[in-house]
């Protein structure tokens, strides 16, 4: 197990890439500290890592709260003794809408969530990694990094490239300490982050273009959870100890086309 003995703090983690994730780095020996706003799910998970003869705990903090999740980075600390990597994942689509109807506090929503709740994630859990080195992910996307035709998700976009301007100025910054940071950006994958999303007449913005039935031309489909997990396996192993200031699109060449 190449992870055994090391400590994984993932956001989001009660569903979707999180939830794959934290399955397959407790698989490969991390425990885990499942963090979300829904204990009811991040029990599942743990119920299931622990059957599987894993070791997790339930970490519960809104993500946009930074006092809730200093204590989850402190109570993860007090469980397993340190942090050695961190999936900064958790995060919303939020409200999708021509720029004039977007409200300010939906704007403020989505950045306080996506932007802002990887900054608090990152930076209380910092000073654990600095400890003996480690690697952190980002969930991005490709919309805001390759796509810019999804008209409307001016916020989620904005998010979403401020994050990889962020993997990409603390990757340097944490060199000196061998923290690693790389990003990630999915394409369309089988999770339930479109239930998070509003989508107000945005056809009054979107330009008529039409694509293949298939917008990812690799795979005929989605991709899958458990596909982006392999990814995030790879960039917190040794096997990627090269590697930091990335970014990766996870895509099926969706962006390619789309952009």
């Amino acid at each position: 197990m190449q992870l055994e003995g090391r400590v994984a703090l993932i956001t989001g983690a009660g569903e979707g890439i999180g939830r794959a994730a934290a399955k397959l780095l407790a698989k490969e020996g991390a425990k885990i500290g499942a963090l979300g706003r829904h204990t009811e799910d991040l029990q599942e998970v743990v119920d299931e890592i622990e059957g599987e003869g894993g070791q997790a705990t339930v970490l519960c903090a809104d993500i946009s709260k930074p006092e809730e999740m200093e204590a989850a980075v402190e109570q993860l600390v007090s469980a397993y003794g340190r942090i050695d990597f961190v999936f900064a994942n958790a995060g919303v689509n939020g409200v999708w809408a021509p720029i004039e109807e977007i409200e300010p506090d939906e704007w403020q929503q989505t950045i306080g969530i996506n932007l802002s709740g990887t900054f608090f994630t990152i930076k209380y859990a910092v000073p654990h990694l600095k400890k003996q080195g480690g690697a952190i992910v980002i969930t991005s996307s490709v919309n805001g990094t390759r796509i810019f035709s999804n008209t409307g998700a001016t916020a989620y976009s904005s998010t979403k490239a401020a994050q990889v301007a962020m993997g990409k100025m603390l990757a340097l910054e944490l060199a000196p300490s061998k923290v690693r940071v790389n990003i990630i950006c999915p394409g369309a994958i089988e999770t339930e982050i479109d239930e998070n999303t509003e989508k107000r007449n945005l056809d009054k913005v979107k330009m008529p273009v039409e694509f293949p039935k298939t917008h990812q031309p690799l795979t005929r489909g989605p991709g899958t959870a458990e596909q982006v997990a392999r990814l995030v396996l790879f960039l917190v192993s040794d096997a990627s100890d090269h590697i930091t200031g990335t970014e990766m699109w996870i895509d099926g060449a969706e962006s390619l086309l789309k952009g």
